[in-house]
């Protein structure tokens, strides 16, 4: 066995305060594409569409790409997403801070999760908050020809009644951006007694910066198939395999 897999599987044992990162790693195991890689989404369309400038000046084409490339409501969670559900419910896991916005932790059952970046699962109308299901904005795109602005409130502006799905763009800033949010997350990362990454190659800020706010002493275990900035820091295990057998084989051995 890994000499590293044999460490961590003594380190998830003995913890009891365990906080996830989780990435779009973990997602790809369930059909999803990541970003950056080979055939990642950025090699179906340049970065800047999922920006809040280029959704502004056109909505009904980053709603095409959004609805293609970034909505799986027939996604299903895989056996990583799977295994940390029965962790949290076992009192190991406490949190999941997660840069995915497909909700697949929630589909698995976990509960104690922060979505940084949002979730494609919602839109909301950026003048009076009203929440719209993705599913009913892609059926008002197939049946309205300004499906993208609300129907609900009034303002002179058109562009100040438009609908944007509740994912953070470049450009943009999401619920968690602010410091009350940071304050939370640094406050779990503080207290955890381990720390796990999972699919993530941490090099996106503000959430790449996470790992840097553990206590002294408190292991660092990384699983990716890509490196990582943190990957010859003091107290991190790096394991580069596919993130369901990891979890599994580790599972299979706490007992």
């Amino acid at each position: 066995m890994n000499r590293n897999l044999e460490t961590c599987i003594h380190l998830i044992r003995k913890s009891k305060n365990m906080v996830v990162l989780s990435g779009a790693g973990i997602s790809t195991e369930s059909g999803i594409k990541d970003f950056r890689s080979k055939t990642g989404v950025y090699q179906q369309a340049p970065e800047y569409i999922l920006s809040l400038d280029y959704f502004y000046q056109h909505p009904d084409k980053f709603y095409q790409f959004a609805i293609e490339h970034l909505y799986h409501p027939d996604a299903i969670p895989n056996r990583g997403h799977e295994i940390l559900a029965k962790w949290e419910e076992q009192g190991k896991v406490q949190h999941i801070i997660t840069q995915n916005i497909d909700g697949l932790h929630q589909k698995a059952g976990s509960q104690n999760i922060i979505e940084f970046h949002g979730t494609m699962k919602t839109a909301s109308c950026l003048n009076c908050g009203k929440i719209y299901p993705t599913e009913e904005m892609v059926s008002r795109k197939q049946t309205m020809e300004d499906f993208y602005v609300c129907s609900y409130c009034k303002t002179k502006r058109e562009r100040d009644r438009y609908i944007k799905p509740d994912v953070v763009l470049f450009g943009d800033t999401g619920d968690w951006f602010s410091m009350e949010g940071f304050n939370t997350i640094i406050q779990l990362i503080d207290q955890a007694d381990c720390i796990i990454v999972l699919g993530t190659s941490l090099k996106v800020t503000p959430f790449s910066t996470f790992p840097q706010h553990r206590r002294k002493g408190v292991p660092l275990i990384i699983i990716n198939m890509g490196d990582t900035p943190y990957d010859h820091t003091d107290g991190a295990y790096i394991i580069q395999e596919m993130i369901g057998i990891t979890l599994s084989h580790i599972d299979e051995n706490l007992s």
